[in-house]
Parts: structure tokens; sequence; C-alpha cells
């Protein structure tokens, strides 16, 4: 499905924070890695690979939570305990958003799924490509072109 005309708005489950999208999606991804299933209390997480630039809190501040770095910071409402964006040390080009939060979501299909190796037995994804673990980095620019164009 195509991705809604820009910017798309988004919030947790009360409304305390707000985000906003200006950019598109450098890729989407699924991880089933069980920190993850842990996080989202569900099979899965979901991503969107978002430009730094294309993306910012709009309302409220959000806290840090789940883990607490070093290498990566997950940020949640304060209030409601949502899990809406995770930033990652050393990677300043994108923000690994949650789409699921996103007032418009149904255009959200997972390109590709990580850490498969934990996978619950019947989670499956429609996602087109699939790791064992997470892709080797100098396979990133392949995929994110694949993506591109495929959108």
């Amino acid at each position: 499905m195509k991705m809604p005309r820009l910017p798309l708005s988004g919030q947790c489950r009360c409304g305390e924070i707000r985000v906003e999208v200006t950019a598109e999606p450098l890729m989407t991804a699924v991880c089933h890695c069980t920190g993850c299933q842990s996080m989202s209390s569900s099979a899965f997480s979901l991503t969107a690979m978002i430009p730094s630039s294309g993306f910012k809190v709009t309302q409220g501040e959000p806290v840090i939570g789940g883990l607490h770095g070093p290498q990566q910071h997950h940020y949640f409402c304060a209030y409601c305990m949502t899990w809406m964006f995770t930033r990652i040390d050393g990677v300043d080009a994108f923000v690994n958003v949650r789409p699921s939060l996103f007032d418009e979501r149904k255009w959200f299909v997972p390109f590709i799924e990580t850490m498969t190796k934990e996978k619950l037995p019947w989670a499956h994804t429609p996602a087109t490509h699939s790791y064992e673990g997470f892709p080797p980095f100098e396979d990133f620019e392949k995929l994110m072109a694949e993506f591109a164009t495929a959108q």
C-alpha cells in the first residue's frame, strides 16, 4: 500500500505526546527479538526508519525506558508508557518510529524482518527479506535503494 501524503502525525495512546513525520521512510521493518517482544508485549515490533531531519516531537516530553543504553535509547510516554521511537547511538541518519502511532497506519508493510531466529513459531509477516539476525551493515544501502524503488 502507498504511504499517505506527508506530513504524518501520530501520538501515544493517551495523546500526551505527539510526533510528526515530514520525510518518507528509508525502510520499514519487523523485529522478532525477545527484547522487542517484551517491550511491545507482542510477537514483534514494527519500525519505520525515518530520516532524522524528517521527524520531530511536536507535543510533550518523551522519556527513556526499556533498555537505557548504552547503544539504544527507547522513548516512551511517561504517562501511558507507549513505546514511541528509538534512537541508536552513532546512527544519526534515522529514527526508528513505531508506525502504529500514526493517525494513518494502514499503509505500513514491513520490507524486512530481523531476528527471525528468535521469532515465535506462529508469527509470519509479508516482509520481502528475512534475516536470522540483523542484515549485514554493508547490505543496508542496497536494501534502502530496493525499498525506495518498491514504493
